[in-house]
C-alpha cells in the first residue's frame, strides 16, 4: 500500500483529504507544520507528498511554502511533491514545478483530478523504483560476467546480448559440442571465440575456417589436410584445421554449406576423434573442440537431404542464439561508437538515423556504415546525411505526433521494458502505447 503525505496546518483539509484517499486504499499521514513534515519524512518511507504553500496567519506570500518544498526536494530529491495552493500563491507554485515539483492544484480541489493525479504519480514512481532495480541487476550481471569471464572485448548494452553472453559463459565450460546460429553479420565468430576463451581448452588454439567461402573440392583438404599428390596441385603434405587445431577449439562457420561427403568425415571425427588426410592412409587422432555457426535453416536442409540429421544432432549439443542487431536496439550506438576513430562523434540526428534503421546486414552492416561515415563527415560531428542510410519505411520520421518504431523501442530499451516509464518519456498514456505496439506488432514485454 502506498503511503500519502499532507503538510497542511489546516485540520478540515488534513481530514478531508485522509478520507478521500482511505476511500481508494491509500495510507495517508498527516503533519500540521513543516517541521512536523520534515521529521515524518526522516522517520517513514513515503511515496509522495502533497503540501500547502502557507503555514503562516495573515500573510499570502507563501514563502513558507517554498522553503519546504526545498527542503524536501534536498533531503528526497526522487520524492513526488504536488503544491496546493491558493490563487495568490499561483506564481510561486509555477516557478516549484518549474524546479521539480510534480504538480500544482488550487483550492479547492476537484477529486478526481487530484486523485488521477495521484495515482500517476504514484505508478510512474513504482515503473522508476522497477527500472532502477531492473539497471541494478544489469549491473552487477554485468560486472560479474566482467569480473568472471573473458568477454573478448564485447560491446553490448542490450538484456537480449546480455542474456547470450551468459549463456555462452555458462555453457564455454562444458565439454560439449556448440551450435551457433543468428543471421549474417550478428557476430556469431565473436561468440565463438568467446565460448574458446572461457573453456579448458583456452591454451590451445583457436582455429576458424569458413566452409562457404571455399570450392566444395578443397574443403576436405581443409579440413582434414592432405597428403602429397591427392590433388591436383598438392605437391607436398599439409595439415588440415583438425590437425592444427588439436588441443584447442575448430569453429565451422556456415556448417549447412559443407558437402555431403564431407559431412560424413566429418561426423567419424566427431563420434571417434580420428580421421585420414586426402589422399592418405593412415589414421590420424586429434581432441579438438568443435563449435559450428549458421545462418541457415539446418532442419528445412535436412528434409531437402541435403545435410544429414545425424550430423545435426551430433553438431547441436546446445544452440547458442544470436539475435539480430534489430532485436537488441540498446547495442546499436555502443557499437556505432566502438566502430568510429578517436576524436570522432555522433550527434543526434545521427543518433535517432541509426535507432530508427533496420539493420539487415546486422553489426557488419553496421561497421561499414561507421567506417563510411568517419570519410565522408568532414569534421569531428557524424551528422545524418554522413551516414548515407536509405529511407524505408522504417526509417522514415514518424507520421503527425506518434512516435515511430525506432523511437518506441528504444523508450522500451532504456525503461527495461516497463510500459509505463516508456510511454511517460514518449509523452503517451498507456493505452495510447499499447495501441501503438499492436499496430507496429511489437510484442509487449
Amino acid at each position: 500500500m502506498s503511503t500519502l503525505l499532507i503538510i497542511d496546518d489546516n485540520l478540515a483539509v488534513g481530514t478531508a483529504l485522509e478520507l478521500l484517499f482511505s476511500l481508494h486504499d491509500l495510507r495517508t499521514l498527516h503533519a500540521t507544520s513543516p517541521e512536523d513534515g520534515l521529521a515524518v519524512l526522516a522517520r517513514e518511507p513515503v511515496d509522495l507528498v502533497i503540501q500547502d504553500m502557507n503555514f503562516v496567519a495573515d500573510t499570502t506570500s507563501g514563502e513558507e511554502g517554498v522553503a519546504l518544498f526545498h527542503q524536501i526536494r534536498q533531503a528526497h530529491p526522487d520524492l513526488p511533491v504536488i503544491l496546493l495552493t491558493a490563487w495568490t500563491h499561483l506564481e510561486a507554485a509555477v516557478e516549484l514545478v518549474k524546479a521539480g515539483a510534480a504538480d500544482y492544484l488550487a483550492k479547492p480541489w476537484d477529486d478526481r483530478k487530484l486523485l488521477a493525479t495521484v495515482n500517476n504519480l504514484l505508478e510512474l514512481g513504482e515503473s522508476r523504483r522497477q527500472l532502477a532495480q531492473t539497471r541494478s541487476s544489469e549491473r552487477q550481471r554485468r560486472s560479474t560476467l566482467q569480473r568472471d569471464f573473458d568477454l573478448r572485448g564485447l560491446v553490448y548494452a542490450d538484456p537480449a546480448s546480455e542474456a547470450t553472453l551468459a549463456l555462452a559463459c555458462q555453457i564455454a565450460r562444458a565439454d560439449i559440442p556448440v551450435l551457433i546460429t543468428g543471421p549474417n553479420g550478428a557476430g556469431k565468430e565473436r561468440y565463438a571465440d568467446i565460448l574458446h576463451a572461457n573453456s579448458p581448452v583456452k591454451a590451445g588454439p583457436f582455429v576458424a575456417l569458413n566452409c562457404g567461402a571455399l570450392p566444395s573440392e578443397l574443403i576436405e583438404a581443409e579440413l582434414f589436410g592432405a597428403d602429397a599428390g591427392a590433388y591436383t596441385g598438392a605437391v607436398k603434405s599439409r595439415e588440415g584445421k583438425f590437425e592444427v587445431a588439436d588441443g584447442g577449439t575448430l569453429f565451422l562457420d556456415e556448417i549447412g554449406t559443407l558437402p555431403l561427403a564431407g559431412q560424413v568425415k566429418l561426423l567419424r571425427v566427431l563420434e571417434t576423434g580420428r580421421f585420414q588426410r586426402l589422399g592418405g592412409n593412415r589414421e590420424r587422432s586429434v581432441k579438438v573442440r568443435v563449435v559450428s555457426a549458421t545462418n541457415a535453416d539446418l532442419p528445412a536442409l535436412i528434409a531437402g537431404g541435403r545435410f544429414r540429421e545425424d550430423l545435426f544432432y551430433r553438431l547441436n549439443g546446445i544452440e547458442l542464439k544470436v539475435p539480430a542487431l534489430a532485436a537488441r536496439p540498446r547495442d546499436i550506438l555502443p557499437l556505432a561508437r566502438h566502430f568510429l576513430p578517436a576524436g570522432k562523434r555522433l550527434d543526434e540526428d545521427a543518433e535517432r538515423t541509426l535507432l530508427r534503421h533496420p539493420w539487415p546486414g546486422n553489426v557488419r552492416e553496421l561497421r561499414n556504415v561507421m567506417q563510411r561515415a568517419a570519410l565522408l563527415a568532414p569534421g569531428d560531428v557524424i551528422g545524418s546525411a554522413h551516414l548515407a542510410l536509405p529511407v524505408t519505411a522504417d526509417t522514415a520520421p514518424p507520421v503527425g505526433d506518434e512516435p515511430d518504431r525506432a523511437a518506441i523501442e528504444a523508450a522500451l530499451a532504456r525503461s527495461g521494458g516497463v510500459l509505463a516509464q516508456a510511454a511517460s518519456e514518449l509523452g503517451m498514456s498507456r493505452q495510447a502505447l499499447y495501441r501503438r505496439l499492436d499496430r507496429l506488432g511489437i510484442a509487449r514485454s
